[in-house]
């Protein structure tokens, strides 16, 4: 991959290490900034997975949501706007992709019935996910074709979709695992790619650097 690619990671260090080590393994420079300005000339960003989203900016009050950081959503929720309107490639990795829908109007389920197959229990938990959907064409049928099995670490989960964003698989319980936006280059998985790279997740970070590179 070429090395010209660059990808802002919208977090804190060192919660980032991980998703910086996979883009770099793949040859990508990437780093870790909360700072908009940093990232003007970045040819994508990615949205790592973290704590719950403040409620409020879903219209909810708290009611299960876990390691809030409100001033950290507002800066993610501001740098991922830039680069909407910029048109730029977007990936949301767990609660980047709960952050994705939030952002276009979504809401999130502040604690899934079905928290046990899903959360970090001090280690990910393994399960499938099942593309959905007619599309043949979106990014997961193009990687992983009708199926894929992934790890998980989340107690959370996308409740009603945003404005012009299309579920692209779900667990077997009906927990929605990838999205894509419509039209813009924008999508989000509930895994963790940067730690399966050898089963499945850098195949995903490939293929996000690709759209980059466009």
């Amino acid at each position: 991959m070429d090395t010209s690619i660059s990808i802002a990671i919208a977090g804190r260090n060192p919660d980032t290490v991980n998703y910086e080590n996979a883009l770099r393994s793949l040859g990508a420079d990437a780093f870790t900034t909360l700072d908009p300005e940093q990232c003007i000339n970045c040819d994508g960003l990615l949205l790592p997975g973290g704590g719950d989203i403040t409620p409020a900016f879903f219209g909810q009050h708290d009611h299960g949501s876990r390691t809030i950081d409100t001033q950290l959503d507002i800066i993610q929720l501001q740098i991922l706007d830039l680069f909407v309107k910029w048109g730029k490639p977007v990936l949301g990795i767990c609660k980047g992709l709960q952050i994705i829908n939030v952002h276009f109007g979504g809401t999130i389920c502040q604690h899934i019935k079905n928290a046990a197959a899903h959360q970090w229990n001090g280690k990910d938990m393994y399960h499938y996910v099942y593309h959905i959907g007619c599309s043949r064409t979106d990014f997961f049928h193009q990687l992983y074709g009708s199926s894929a099995f992934v790890n998980s670490a989340h107690h959370q989960a996308v409740d009603k979709l945003g404005r012009d964003l299309l579920p692209v698989c779900q667990a077997h319980d009906g927990t929605i695992e990838a999205l894509s936006h419509a039209s813009l280059p924008v999508c989000g998985v509930q895994w963790h790619p940067e730690r399966i790279m050898e089963q499945g997740g850098g195949e995903l970070l490939t293929y996000f650097l690709k759209t980059c590179s466009k």
